[in-house]
């Protein structure tokens, strides 16, 4: 009996372990094929990059090498330049440096991005390089050296020992493991010495890009808790609002501020808003309720977000976009003063579609620019019948307004805003009010509204 079941089970159990073993084997060829991929990804990624950071340093020799006056072979480096980092940016991005501080070295990939970027893009015939700025090219050649020869250095060590980036990913994983890679300390090196450069001066372009919101910017004194807690009450409504409480943050520091807690009396639902500590200015609200099955149609939700702004002193402000989701209305309004639409002082509001109530509002950008602008001098050069000639002639024009943007430079900037159809899509184009240069142009993905502002 035994001999017979051994005859029948011993083939089954050899399959068996033939199957798993062969499994096994499989399991391990996957693995090492994965393993494989990922670090010749990792090394091409840093050879990449220490091959570019090389480029770097050359193309802004190139940039020092010809006539302070040559606009166009300036222009043409200065893009290089803008290319070749962004390169470097995109390979820093691929290989496991999140745990290292390399921080330093990819803020100043950075700032050389964006200085590069918006110096091709002006108009050098009438704005060439200044003093300042081929001083600051010298500085970032001299630099960029410096950081290529470390990057190669660590490179030849790599090679030299048959170094792995996945094994600097496992020391950096690792809490208990010493970061003594010699790649880690490779890149360590090369970012406590871009730490220790002299501050640059990237002029107010590229400034404009890294500023933060200050409290300058806000009107006002500083508010206390007790006068925040009245703002919300009255904001809310004080029949409505039960538990309202306020807490501060970031105390003793320039960018304080107060968030507000309360409980709805019907729904039961918190509200949270958020204010400045100077000046006491709304910068957000939101319901937190959940929002029922849509009954109100577009033109009402605008028309809901429209009241609620007057009713709470907002004044001249006209919707100039419009989006749903979840049954949420999404409405962005901007400041219009003298018949001309400040864009960067804007509101967006959210209407629930159930039944038109406003569930919150995002209030920020209108409050630390409505004092930025000049509303004195803002009357435009060209008049629009001026402007529409430098438009493509094949555009069909929907409507066109006077508004303020703030340009690639971050300057305040007049334009005509000419919104039209041209090859089967429809554009929103800014032109400058006063020279008629294209300041910038964006397609509107399924726009079928008239001016929303009229």
């Amino acid at each position: 009996m035994y001999k017979r079941m051994s005859a029948v089970l011993f083939p089954i159990v050899a399959l068996i372990l033939i199957a798993t073993a062969y499994w096994g084997y499989q399991q391990y060829k996957q693995k090492n094929a994965v393993i494989l991929k990922a670090e010749s990804q990792y090394q091409r990624a840093f050879h990449d990059l220490s091959y570019h950071v090389e480029k770097l340093h050359s193309e802004l020799g190139n940039a020092l090498a010809v006539n302070s006056a040559s606009q166009g072979m300036h222009r043409k480096s200065l893009a290089n330049v803008w290319r070749i980092t962004s390169e470097a940016q995109s390979e820093i991005n691929q290989l496991p440096l999140t745990l290292l501080p390399f921080s330093k070295t990819e803020d100043f990939l950075s700032h050389i991005s964006n200085f590069s970027y918006k110096a091709s893009m002006r108009d050098m015939t009438k704005e060439p390089l200044s003093k300042d700025e081929m001083k600051m090219l010298k500085t970032l050649y001299s630099n960029s050296e410096q950081i290529s020869n470390d990057l190669q250095k660590v490179q030849a060590t790599a090679l030299k020992n048959n170094l792995r980036w996945l094994d600097v990913e496992q020391v950096m994983a690792s809490k208990t493991q010493k970061l003594d890679n010699s790649i880690i300390d490779g890149f360590k090196t090369v970012d406590k010495k871009v730490g220790n450069y002299p501050e640059i001066n990237w002029g107010p372009a590229v400034a404009s890009v890294y500023s933060k919101r200050s409290v300058t910017m806000l009107s006002g004194q500083n508010a206390t808790k007790e006068e925040i807690k009245k703002k919300a009450s009255t904001f809310l409504g004080d029949h409505k609002i039960t538990d309202v409480k306020v807490v501060e943050n970031g105390a003793k520091t320039e960018y304080a501020s107060y968030s507000v807690t309360g409980k709805r009396k019907d729904t039961q639902t918190v509200v949270h808003l958020d204010y400045t500590k100077r000046g006491g200015h709304l910068i957000s609200y939101m319901d937190t309720r959940d929002i029922g099955a849509k009954k109100i149609s577009k033109d009402q939700a605008m028309e809901a977000a429209q009241k609620f702004l007057n009713e709470h002193n907002y004044p001249e402000m006209v919707p100039v976009s419009y989006d749903e989701y979840d049954n949420i209305g999404s409405t962005i309004f901007a400041h219009k003063q003298q018949g001309i639409i400040f864009y960067p002082e804007r509101i967006t509001v959210r209407i629930a579609l159930d039944n038109g109530e406003v569930t919150g509002i995002q209030a920020s950008d209108y409050e630390y620019k409505k004092h930025v602008f000049d509303k004195k001098n803002t009357k435009p050069k060209l008049s629009v019948e001026q402007a529409r000639k430098y438009l493509n002639p094949d555009l069909k024009e929907r409507f066109n307004r006077l508004v303020m943007i703030e340009n690639e430079l971050g300057k305040p900037t007049l334009c005509y805003e000419f919104v039209g159809d041209v090859n089967s899509a429809t554009y929103r184009i800014y032109l400058n009010a006063n020279t008629g240069m294209e300041e910038n142009i964006e397609e509107l993905k399924g726009m079928k509204q008239k001016n929303p502002a009229s």
